[in-house]
């Protein structure tokens, strides 16, 4: 797993103007600094600065990079060598670990004293919204169900303290820390197939963010319209639920998630060039944020994820060149020496993303192998995997409808979807 950050600005610019790394590096060697200097810019250079490897080019380079693009390098993702912070910031507490910190937490602040006097000190607010943050923290690898009790669970206490003795202000901030807490609920409920129940947190999210006026838990109720509806195939509502978010979120991580939905939608109607438009639009939002302290956090957008929404785009456009390079990179940002994950649903889309990529270009055995490894990862959104596994599906249904291999895939996704539609994710161990 990488320690660098992707250059995701410049990424985009060079997706937005449909070009190979090759091209963009003869380009470079093109321009008027790099034949006077003579560059020799190449195809490895090029992804040693898109990966993040080199932050800072040589004089030279930034040069060329200006004339080819006409910006200035801070305006590609570029910082002086000077400034710290390159790396990757790994979670204090590990995704895995974050559930039992979370439970130490509540043991420690005395929160059953706190029901019974109905009366929030700002330590509890605090250690509340720590406790938030933790179980956001363990979304990505956490079973879906046990996430779902622990969730349910917090916001029945934390309801019982909003019926107490609290100030206006202390009323604020609890109905904020509730409306997060709703709002990973309602993501829960949705990888669990349970769709009602996850529009209902998500209505609760929404409003707990109207009441308060909090501009980016507004943003990612909008978000999870726009998700929903990307699942269920109704594109242009993911489209006009994405743009309806961007009106209030704000410069913060929502405006970056909602704009790259935008473009999952306008990816999957087949608009290849508001799709771009929107892949640079979320980079420059993501590039004008501070880095996040805890990029596994469900609701802060990092790096890595932009990438990781790239590669399912250009899979959608039929771009298979791109998606491959964005699908593979996801996967190697997000896994360990040991082989596991840190985000193993991001890995398990990716593995799709290639299983499509190779099904198009006639490779069976290597499709279906990537298929079945994203059945085998541990956690598993379920309305998700059989989703994307549906894309996949699809095409090996079209080119190799009589293959044994494509009908062994097709049955691993009818027992996927017997354990969604049956709430019984056990069925696919």
């Amino acid at each position: 797993m990488p320690d660098y950050i992707p250059n995701v600005r410049l990424r985009a610019w060079r997706n937005e103007n449909h070009l190979s790394r090759a091209e963009m590096a003869d380009r470079i060697n093109a321009t008027p600094v790099g034949i006077a200097e003579h560059l020799l810019c190449d195809v490895e250079r090029v992804r040693r600065w898109e990966a993040g490897e080199v932050k800072w080019p040589h004089t030279p380079y930034r040069l060329a990079l200006t004339q080819l693009t006409g910006v200035q390098p801070e305006a590609l993702g570029f910082t002086p060598n000077k400034q710290a912070g390159s790396r990757l910031i790994e979670a204090t507490v590990m995704p895995a670990d974050a559930l039992r910190a979370e439970a130490d937490l509540y043991g420690t602040m005395q929160l059953a004293q706190q029901l019974q006097a109905s009366d929030v000190g700002t330590g509890t607010l605090e250690a509340l919204a720590e406790a938030v943050d933790l179980l956001c923290r363990a979304y990505p690898v956490v079973p879906a169900g046990t996430l779902r009790d622990r969730t349910q669970k917090r916001l029945a206490q934390i309801n019982h303290l909003l019926a107490g003795r609290l100030t206006l202000d202390q009323h604020r901030e609890l109905l904020v820390i509730s409306g997060w807490l709703t709002a990973l609920l309602g993501c829960v409920h949705y990888d669990l197939g349970e769709r009602e129940e996850a529009e209902t947190a998500r209505r609760a999210a929404f409003e707990m963010g109207r009441q308060v006026g909090h501009g980016e838990l507004i943003g990612w109720a909008h978000e999870m319209s726009a998700w929903f509806a990307l699942v269920e195939g109704r594109y242009e509502d993911v489209v006009t639920a994405a743009r309806t978010g961007q009106a209030v979120a704000g410069t913060s991580s929502a405006m970056v998630q909602l704009t790259l939905q935008e473009a999952r939608g306008l990816a999957r109607i087949g608009d290849r060039r508001e799709a771009d438009r929107a892949l640079t639009r979320g980079a420059e939002v993501l590039g004008s944020l501070p880095m996040p302290d805890h990029p596994d956090h469900h609701f802060v957008f990092d790096h890595a994820k932009w990438v990781f929404y790239a590669a399912t785009c250009y899979t959608w456009l039929a771009d298979d060149d791109r998606a491959e390079e964005h699908a593979r990179e996801t996967i190697q940002m997000h896994t360990r020496p040991d082989g596991t994950s840190n985000a193993p649903m991001r890995v398990a889309d990716a593995h799709i993303d290639l299983g499509i990529v190779y099904a198009r270009r006639g490779d069976l055995d290597a499709a279906v192998d990537e298929g079945m490894v994203a059945f085998d990862i541990d956690r598993r959104s379920l309305t998700d995997l059989v989703n994307r596994a549906g894309d996949l599906d699809r095409v090996l249904r079209q080119r190799y409808r009589r293959e044994a291999l494509a009908g062994q895939f097709h049955e691993r996704l009818v027992t996927a979807r017997r354990a969604l539609t049956s709430r019984r994710p056990e069925l696919l161990d």
